[in-house]
């Protein structure tokens, strides 16, 4: 499977997380990203950083409660679960505030909003589990590559750091030493550095002895003409997203931003001509990758147009405090998530 194909169709759920409130639409998309890394996750260090991203979202989920309990809300409320002692803030910081009352309007509020977040990034690390970083690297455009090895290096350094300190608790349990508790953690996190270092040395002396960072020799009007096409690109897309989300610009918005795409991919090609270097075995966009793509593109699409219609169903009210209800069609969009656990390759199988 196409690494890219795995991006997009996690970017699509991960959009789809974006447009919706509801605690069950937002815990089936999870479970679908879930049920498909179950399914379709290789074994490999950077597939076992699924649980750290999992374990980020809980995180992220607590913290939000707990500033809304502390900080407290905008949202009204009237059923009190807890009052806690309020502290006296000076005039300037008008409009917050250290305790008082907490409501269950409040906290509710705050466990949709935090549920969001955590979705997102549940999804993104089903993109970390399933695609193979070193080939995505292999697949972009020559104008990107650098920062493609940015990206790839940031995205396994996490991966390996979990694989390490797994290592070196389990090497301390054999050895009959703690490897839990502060005390265990300052004992596993001077390897773990010690490691991350000799892995970035390792890294800094393969990427110079294949000469990485070399660049062929260009006409100064095409490196102008490449600088002028990808600015200008940019600002097309940025001005063109602006048009399509306000109303005022809905008659400009589309043309500006299909411009602005035209131009940026053109700027890219030409930039491509700066990078020597060649790609063994590429990767081939078949029609699996198509598929997987057009899942999560279908379930990003479709809750965007649930959300238009109905916003009610997929933005519960928490004033009054309502039970959410699961709409049966756009809970029929997410399932659409579920294609590549049936149309992607085996990982196990030999390719």
């Amino acid at each position: 499977m196409h690494p890219g194909a795995w991006w997009l169709w996690a970017l699509g759920l991960g959009t789809a997380a974006t447009r919706t409130t509801n605690p069950l639409l937002l815990a089936l998309l999870i479970a679908v990203s879930a049920y498909v890394v179950a399914t379709r996750r290789p074994d490999t260090p950077w597939s076992r950083s699924y649980g750290a991203f999992v374990k980020l979202a809980l995180a992220v989920i607590v913290v939000r409660l707990l500033f809304a309990t502390v900080l407290g809300s905008p949202i009204p409320g009237t059923h009190t679960v807890l009052t806690l002692p309020e502290l006296p803030l000076p005039a300037w910081a008008q409009g917050i505030r250290l305790g008082g009352e907490v409501t269950a309007e409040a906290l509710t509020f705050a466990l949709y909003d935090g549920l969001r977040l955590a979705a997102l990034l549940i999804c993104v690390g089903a993109a970390n589990a399933l695609a193979n970083p070193s080939r995505l690297l292999k697949s972009l455009p020559g104008a990107l590559y650098e920062l493609g090895v940015a990206v790839v290096v940031a995205l396994t350094f996490a991966p390996n750091l979990i694989a390490d300190v797994r290592r070196l608790r389990a090497a301390r349990r054999l050895r009959g030493r703690p490897d839990r508790g502060v005390r265990g953690l300052l004992q596993v996190g001077l390897p773990v550095l010690e490691g991350a270092l000799e892995r970035s040395v390792s890294l800094a002396a393969a990427m110079d002895a294949r000469g990485y960072g070399r660049t062929a020799q260009v006409p100064p009007a095409v490196r102008r003409t490449t600088s002028a096409l990808t600015l200008g690109g940019l600002l097309g897309v940025c001005a063109g997203t602006y048009g399509l989300l306000t109303a005022e610009g809905a008659a400009y918005g589309l043309p500006v931003l299909l411009a602005g795409l035209t131009a940026a991919l053109a700027g890219l090609k030409l930039g491509g001509r700066r990078s020597l270097r060649t790609r063994y075995r590429p990767d081939r966009w078949d029609v699996r990758a198509w598929l997987v793509t057009a899942s999560g593109v279908a379930v990003a699409a479709l809750l965007a147009l649930a959300g238009a219609r109905d916003p009610a169903a997929l933005h519960p009210g928490v004033v009054p405090l309502v039970a959410p209800a699961l709409p049966l069609w756009p809970a029929a969009a997410v399932l659409l998530g579920l294609l590549p656990a049936f149309v992607a390759p085996d990982p196990q199988e030999p390719s």
